[in-house]
């Protein structure tokens, strides 16, 4: 760590927060394990059916835990919002997030903010598929899941060097989460990789953490097969929205030109070439070879400036560190307990 990592690593002050939704059976436990580098912990009860705040509140003694509730249940992304506002409101610079079910080892948490801490990244998350010999112990359909879903979160999000997007584990400098829009990050279990998207609208780097997974006796609520086919519209979406931010509002370059030059190409290929075929079906004659190929030349060209925008997408990753310069600047970001 040089110098001026090490000055601004000086008095930052660490927050847990932890979501909780029927996790009673694992919470004490979890806390209790978190370490003596954090300062404070925010239990946000989500409108828990077995009252998770009561029952941290009465069986927890830990200074540290802060218990916020909702009254109606918001999802595990709005208890997360709400407990990186307690946070931010109250002065702490990094906030960690972590399951309350047992999944995530809070003894990892140094290894989580380390980066940010050394002004390598704004925001890290955990990786469960870094060690190959670990994968075996994810649930299969968890496995394909997560290979399905870790593909289209890097094409929507533009993060192409980070993988398990669901993973809940994560951290990130409060000054760049003071300018996520909270109001509009999904509440719900895409919330993960709709952060990463707005982070790449922030154009904050990211860093995977290397991690292992631990299964038990507990009830995950995400449901791949249910989830997939939401996701990938989501995904649509947001992708779409990056790339208009970021190659045609936020700035143009070549990609812009290929990306347009490579869709206009595949259009005008398959709607010339499918228009000529039919039109020779109805005759019943040939197709002409200089049609033919005037088509194929389209399509090849249009793939290949397609080709050349993603190569261009995946160099384009964000890759300097944001945090330290906005808290130079002492810029006023817009306040995320604004409703």
């Amino acid at each position: 760590m040089n110098p001026s990592s090490q000055d601004d690593a000086v008095g930052q002050r660490i927050a847990v927060v932890i979501p909780c939704y029927r996790v009673t059976q694992h919470i004490l436990h979890v806390i209790a394990r978190v370490g003596v580098e954090v300062s404070a912990v925010f239990c946000v009860d989500d409108a828990c059916p077995d009252n998770s705040g009561d029952f941290i509140a009465a069986q927890c003694r830990d200074p540290r835990v802060t218990i916020l509730r909702h009254a109606q249940n918001q999802g595990v992304g709005g208890a997360v919002m709400t407990g990186y506002a307690a946070a931010i409101a109250a002065g702490y610079d990094i906030l960690v997030k972590i399951d309350g079910d047992g999944q995530m080892d809070p003894e990892l948490l140094p290894h989580f903010v380390a980066p940010i801490l050394s002004g390598q990244a704004d925001y890290t998350k955990g990786n469960r598929f870094w060690e190959l010999g670990q994968i075996r112990q994810m649930p299969l359909i968890r496995r394909i899941g997560n290979l399905g879903l870790s593909f289209m979160a890097k094409a929507s999000s533009g993060y192409w060097d980070v993988f398990d997007p669901t993973n809940g584990y994560t951290a990130i400098h409060a000054s760049i989460a003071s300018y996520l829009p909270f109001d509009s990050i999904s509440k719900r279990y895409f919330f993960e990789t709709d952060v990463l998207f707005r982070l790449n609208t922030l154009r904050a780097t990211v860093k995977d953490i290397p991690m292992n997974a631990h299964y038990g006796d507990e009830t995950s609520h995400l449901k791949v097969s249910k989830v997939i086919g939401e996701f990938a519209l989501k995904h649509f979406r947001n992708g779409t929205k990056r790339i208009v931010y970021s190659y045609f509002l936020r700035d143009m370059s070549i990609a812009s030109i290929e990306l347009v030059g490579g869709l206009g190409l595949l259009t005008f290929g398959a709607l010339f070439g499918g228009y000529h075929w039919y039109q020779s079906s109805l005759a019943g004659s040939a197709t002409p070879v200089g049609t033919i190929m005037l088509s194929i030349v389209a399509l090849i060209t249009g793939i290949q400036f397609l080709l050349a925008f993603v190569s261009y997408d995946i160099a384009n990753t964000p890759r300097a560190t944001l945090n330290r310069v906005v808290r130079r600047r002492a810029v006023t970001a817009p306040s995320p307990l604004r409703r």
